[in-house]
């Protein structure tokens, strides 16, 4: 099963020192019963792009709770078995959680397929959307746009072996 692991880039760097993902239980987003009764698609590309947004939009908050982080969101596509993700039953069908699942930790970076992350381009948008998450989540429209401006940028695709030079760790 590939799920998709929010993060932020020092958060990429500690899993990149560490050589792995996550502590005893990792929070990550993939194709769920729900995210397919939510999307209402059997395009596997299409649900698998829904759960990278998904994972795209805790990433902005993973960088609102990190002030010190560059304001690119982060997410890294991981292949695990499909026994290792497990769906919340309390949380799996509020729309806050849609896609949402825990990995049994930690994974070893050997099983990350790609790295997704924002250019340059969108920091300026990415930063925005992060001031205006409280006000979006208490309900204002305007703060809503905000955020929704930060998806308008696509994630770009990394190869694993460039997670150094992304963290600045290459040589």
């Amino acid at each position: 099963m590939r799920v998709y692991v929010p993060l932020t880039l020092p958060g990429l760097a500690e899993a990149y020192k560490a050589g792995e993902l996550g502590g005893e239980v990792l929070a990550a987003y993939a194709v769920t019963p729900a995210l397919r009764e939510w999307y209402l698609s059997d395009d596997i590309e299409e649900l698998e792009y829904a759960a990278l947004n998904r994972a795209a939009l805790a990433s902005l908050r993973r960088l609102a709770e990190d002030s010190g982080a560059a304001r690119r969101r982060v997410v890294v596509a991981v292949d695990v078995a499909d026994k290792a993700a497990t769906v919340d039953p309390d949380r799996g069908l509020e729309p806050s959680a849609l896609g949402e699942v825990r990995v049994a930790g930690p994974v070893p970076l050997g099983k990350v397929a790609s790295v997704h992350v924002d250019g340059g381009d969108a920091e300026a948008d990415v930063t925005a959307a992060v001031q205006a998450l409280a006000a979006a989540d208490a309900g204002d429209d305007d703060a809503q746009f905000v955020v929704d401006g930060a998806e308008d940028h696509e994630l770009l695709w990394f190869a694993t072996q460039e997670i150094p030079n992304l963290v600045g760790l290459g040589g």
